[in-house]
């Protein structure tokens, strides 16, 4: 037997009959009786190109195990629901070779009789296991079934059961001439009885789990389109009514959101693919290192070349190295083949030299981001207690992370309390020192003083912040690749403020680029994956949840690890959008112009990420839709849905708190 067809093109695991239907091939040394063969209707019998007859019978998959157990006269499955085949059940000699039944037999039975009874008593045990399975169901299913439904499927097995016994009581007391006569007619029945209830219930059962809700899904599908015109459309009059002084730049602003639209559709409309789920770190590399590239080529034609868009493209690189990292790290050891990017930096730089740099490079790259966030914070923040609390937790933060990795060596093999102190007080710390620095910056916020200081300069400070307290916990919670991954995020952002500010500089608007914010966007997807993230529930990193833990909280484990599947790729990338849409540049415009300008800015940017999100997410919505039959609905289409669907509330949730946060 096959496991599934394919079309023309080779398209297979699809919803269409070409797909979901193969084919399978049964042999037996004697072929059954003409008899036996007779009441087999189930055939569909044609004449092919040489005028030969030929008949294909067809069968439901969910079939196939109980008569496969029937056959090897083996327990039926518990989970299955199937009915076993009586074509194929007919090619086992030992259901129809005639024989005297019991020790009273006064005759032999014929072959049809034979067959007949001994079907109807496999079917007997087919739907006690059926009933079983249902009882158990329901007894533990949140949802289950209909009442009034599963009362129809209840009744037909009662009656079929009391069809059977007294077929039996009938049997017993009837002479041998009239059980010949009657024998067949009620064995006919109640296999047709038996029949009745196993093809109810699977009908039942076909409906509750593979039917969908089309009208409620076309309704959500239209809400999230409405919702992608309402903001699209407040973006490009926010872009227009703002740049309406100057036609060629306003004209070469939609240009720019046309190619950044673009880019999100081309991302989006792969999701149509289980293959491009599976490679959308690639993919979304791919399209990032595409953006970098023709930013390169631009400048090149302008003859204004600047370090930060070949830094950007160097940035690249290093990030798809990452991804195939990431992504081995959820492949089985045989599946890294030789031409691995893993294996190939293994062979080029040597085990012992890697194992070394796995070591050393984390703490290296841990004290680099320490070093820049103490720099960020001493120069940004102004306030004495905020900037005091700050530079210090940040510091004994940042040596809880290192004294945590080291503890997990052998440095420590042999001072057990400090061992332990490193592996369980030393990430609480960090978590404290985090939650800490988040309710005195709320509270400064709500009720410090800013007035006297520029815009542009509180929203730095308020920025600083809150990267700073969110920083540590998402970097012990991703483990030693944690500071290179927090490295390349904090690279990129230095070359699309730059980049940015060029752009302001040549267009001689104070509006942010759409590319910047898509390159962002792109980014993060790419964060994700280095991290050995997946849109699979298989993908969640489980055992970063428990760090700092021994015992299961559900709460307290699924904020971690929460934090841990979204901070990398959602929180600090959403946290970070207001220092692309800063204004780094002084104009003739006078202060509450420029306020106006920067707000207009910060509130135009989260506003372009949340629709790339919404695109997204509707885009996913509409190819999982299309691919509801898929045989991966559940294995990939399904999971990537929820993790986007999650994403796009976390992601308008953070927009919502930023907006009100930095206003």
């Amino acid at each position: 037997m096959g496991d599934h067809g394919q079309t023309l093109n080779g398209d297979h695991g699809g919803g269409t009959a070409e797909e979901v239907e193969t084919s399978l091939f049964a042999w037996s040394p004697r072929t059954p009786p003409d008899a036996v063969l007779s009441v087999l209707d189930d055939s569909s019998c044609t004449v092919n190109l040489h005028g030969e007859e030929v008949c294909v019978s067809t069968m439901q998959q969910l079939d196939f195990a109980v008569t496969i157990s029937a056959l090897l006269g083996i327990p039926f499955p518990f989970g299955s629901i199937g009915r076993v085949n009586p074509e194929l059940y007919a090619l086992s000699i030992g259901t129809w070779v005639n024989q005297r039944r019991g020790t009273n037999a006064c005759t032999s039975q014929d072959d049809l009789e034979a067959w007949m009874g001994r079907y109807a008593e496999v079917l007997c045990v087919n739907c006690w296991q059926v009933k079983r399975y249902i009882d158990q169901y329901s007894a533990t299913s949140v949802i289950g079934f209909p009442s009034e439904d599963l009362q129809h499927i209840m009744d037909l097995y009662s009656r079929a059961q009391e069809n059977w016994s007294a077929s039996l009581i009938t049997s017993s007391s009837e002479t041998c001439s009239q059980e010949k006569v009657e024998k067949g007619s009620v064995l006919l029945q109640q296999i047709d009885a038996y029949n009745d209830f196993l093809k109810s219930f699977a009908k039942l059962a076909r409906s509750a789990w593979t039917e969908f809700d089309l009208w409620s899904m076309g309704i959500g599908l239209l809400l999230m389109m409405l919702s992608v015109i309402i903001q699209a459309s407040m973006l490009v009059n926010m872009t227009i009514s703002q740049s309406s002084d100057q036609k060629s730049s306003g004209s070469s602003i939609i240009h720019r959101l046309s190619l950044a639209f673009s880019l999100v559709v081309i991302r989006a409309a792969s999701f149509l693919s289980n293959s491009y789920i599976l490679a959308e770190g690639r993919v979304a590399n791919f399209l990032l290192a595409t953006s970098c590239i023709t930013s390169v080529w631009h400048s090149v034609l302008k003859g204004n070349i600047s370090i930060e868009n070949f830094v950007f493209l160097l940035l690249n690189i290093f990030t798809r190295f990452g991804i195939e990292v990431g992504m081995s790290k959820q492949l089985p050891a045989p599946t890294i083949t030789k031409d691995h990017p893993v294996s190939v930096i293994y062979k080029i730089l040597g085990a012992n030299s890697c194992n070394i740099l796995l070591e050393l490079f984390p703490i290296i790259s841990l004290a680099f981001v320490a070093y820049i966030m103490l720099k960020c914070l001493s120069r940004a923040i102004c306030q004495r207690f905020l900037k005091f609390f700050l530079l210090c937790g940040t510091m004994v933060s940042y040596l809880s992370i290192a004294f945590h990795w080291a503890s997990e060596t052998t440095l420590f093999a042999h001072a057990g309390t400090v061992q332990e102190f490193g592996r369980s007080l030393a990430p609480r710390i960090v978590y404290t020192i985090g939650g800490l620095s988040l309710a005195i910056s709320a509270f400064s916020r709500i009720f410090g003083s800013t007035v006297h200081l520029k815009l542009n300069k509180r929203i730095i400070i308020l920025s600083a912040v809150m990267l700073c307290s969110w920083s540590p916990t998402i970097l012990i919670l991703l483990g030693r690749q944690g500071p290179f991954v927090a490295l390349i995020c904090m690279t990129g952002a230095w070359c699309m403020i730059k980049l940015q500010q060029k752009h302001q500089r040549e267009t001689e608007l104070s509006v942010a680029d759409p590319v910047s914010v898509i390159q962002w966007s792109l980014l993060a997807v790419c964060l994700f994956y280095m991290t050995g993230h997946w849109c699979t529930f298989d993908g969640l990193r489980y055992g970063a949840a428990f760090i700092g833990f021994d015992h299961f909280h559900i709460i307290r484990q699924g904020l971690l690890l929460s934090i841990d599947t979204f901070g990398i790729s959602h929180v600090l990338p959403i946290l970070s959008l207001p220092l692309i849409a800063i204004v780094w540049y002084n104009t003739i415009s006078k202060d509450n112009e420029l306020k106006d300008v920067i707000l207009n800015n910060i509130n135009k940017v989260l506003l372009m990420y949340g629709l790339i999100t919404t695109i997204t997410a509707t885009l996913t919505i509409i190819c999982v839709a299309i691919q509801r039959r898929h045989l991966m609905v559940w294995g990939l289409f399904a999971p990537k849905y929820v993790f986007d669907a999650i994403g796009l509330l976390l992601t308008d949730l953070l927009i919502c708190l930023a907006s009100i946060y930095y206003s």
